[in-house]
This record gives structure tokens, C-alpha cells and sequence, in this order.
């Protein structure tokens, strides 16, 4: 009889996803360096932003699934039902509650110390509508509420939670949190997304699932847009 496969340690492909992890936040890093403040204030709305974020996650999901081959099947990117929709839509609609308020005392915090903004860093989240372009907003849309959280979840709270849990749970959480967190190659706004990563891993590990945390990312992210050109101006 074959053990657990949850419980199984695969120091190889371990070795290979932290170093796959690892060269994502420093290219993150490296290209914030690099690029520094020039991120184009219209992102949102050039249909040049939303090829390359699909060339993007399309080679992230590539490298993963070389990462994850040969692995037990499903279990090592948690494409399963959660064990009850009821608690973990519930679960996931706390941690959301969680997200945002960990996000509001941050930026409250933030303001002790000058005028920064965790969206402005990023620069990804436009300042208002713009109808002329809203073909490459939708396009842009799409992809970060839909695209980027599918191929982040399954790195990160898919193969990365499996393949650490068996050293524990709790370092399976707060380790992809914070890998996931430094993937965006931000400095003010990673502690914030530290905190949204452990979240979101802690929903993976209590409904046993990656389809809550999905939904969960997806929805912060979609608001997050939907907000930006409803109050922007």
C-alpha cells in the first residue's frame, strides 16, 4: 500500500520550485531596479501589456508543470473540490475581510511616514476610465482577474504548499506567502502581500482545495480594477 502522497518529502522537486520562486522575485526586483518609476501610467489600457502578461503566465505554468511531473496527479495542485462549499466560501469570504483590513491599517500606518500609496508602487491599476480604450481594458481585465490568479495559486498554494507541507503546515503557509510577496518585486507594499499569500495559503490548507483561494484572488483583483476606473480620476 502506497503512503499518503501528501505526507511524501520530494527534496528534488522542492529544490527546483524554490529556485523557480526565487528567480521570479528577483527578476521582479531586477526589473523594478532597472525600470524604476517608468512604469507607463496607462498599462491598464495598452493591449501590448495584456500579450505580455500572457506570455508571462504561460511560461510560469510551462516551468510548473515540468516542475510538477511525475508527481501524484491532482493532489499536487489541489485541483479537488473543497471538502464543503458552504465553510470554505464562508472561510474564504473572512480571509478576503482579513486581506482588506490587514491592507487599511497598513495604509494607515503608511501615512505616518508620507504620502505612499501600495497601488501607485505596482502601477498596474489605471486612474480612471477611459472609453476610447475599453476594448484593452476588458483584454487587461481579463487577464488579471481570471488568468494571473489561476497561474499564481497553482504555483504558489498549489505545488508550493504540497511540496512543503510535509515539513508543516505552518511553514508551508508563511513561506509561499512570502515568496509569493516578493515575486511582485515591490518593497513598501510587500508586507501586505506577504500577508494576502499566508492568507490565501491558510484557505488552501483548511478546505484542502486551490478552487476558494482562486476565487478568492480573483475577486480581490477584479474589484481592485473595477474600483480604480469607478473612483479614479
Amino acid at each position: 500500500m502506497q503512503g499518503d502522497p501528501t505526507k511524501k518529502r520530494y527534496p528534488g522537486k522542492l529544490t527546483a520550485w524554490l529556485v523557480f520562486v526565487s528567480a521570479l522575485a528577483l527578476l521582479g526586483y531586477a526589473a523594478r531596479i532597472v525600470g524604476g518609476s517608468d512604469t507607463p501610467d496607462d498599462l491598464a489600457y495598452r493591449y501590448s501589456s495584456s500579450v505580455a502578461a500572457l506570455v508571462q503566465y504561460g511560461l510560469m505554468l510551462g516551468i510548473l508543470l515540468l516542475i510538477a511531473r511525475g508527481l501524484p496527479g491532482r493532489e499536487v495542485l489541489a485541483l479537488r473540490r473543497p471538502r464543503s462549499w458552504r465553510r470554505a466560501l464562508a472561510l474564504a469570504f473572512l480571509a478576503l475581510l482579513a486581506i482588506y483590513l490587514a491592507s487599511f491599517v497598513y495604509e494607515r500606518a503608511l501615512s505616518l511616514f508620507g504620502d505612499w500609496s501600495l497601488t501607485d508602487e505596482q502601477g498596474l491599476v489605471p486612474n480612471g476610465w477611459d472609453s476610447s480604450r475599453a476594448g484593452a481594458f476588458v483584454a487587461f481585465f481579463l487577464v488579471v482577474t481570471f488568468v494571473a490568479p489561476a497561474v499564481e495559486e497553482l504555483t504558489y498554494r498549489g505545488l508550493g504548499v504540497f511540496l512543503l507541507q510535509p515539513w508543516g503546515s505552518v511553514l508551508a503557509i508563511v513561506l509561499t506567502g512570502f515568496l509569493f510577496g516578493a515575486a511582485h518585486g515591490l518593497i513598501v507594499a510587500l508586507p501586505v502581500l506577504t500577508v494576502f499569500g499566508i492568507v490565501v495559503a491558510w484557505l488552501r490548507v483548511r478546505t484542502d482545495s486551490i478552487f476558494p483561494g482562486t476565487a478568492l484572488h480573483a475577486a480581490f483583483n477584479g474589484i481592485a480594477l473595477i474600483a480604480a476606473v469607478s473612483t479614479g480620476t
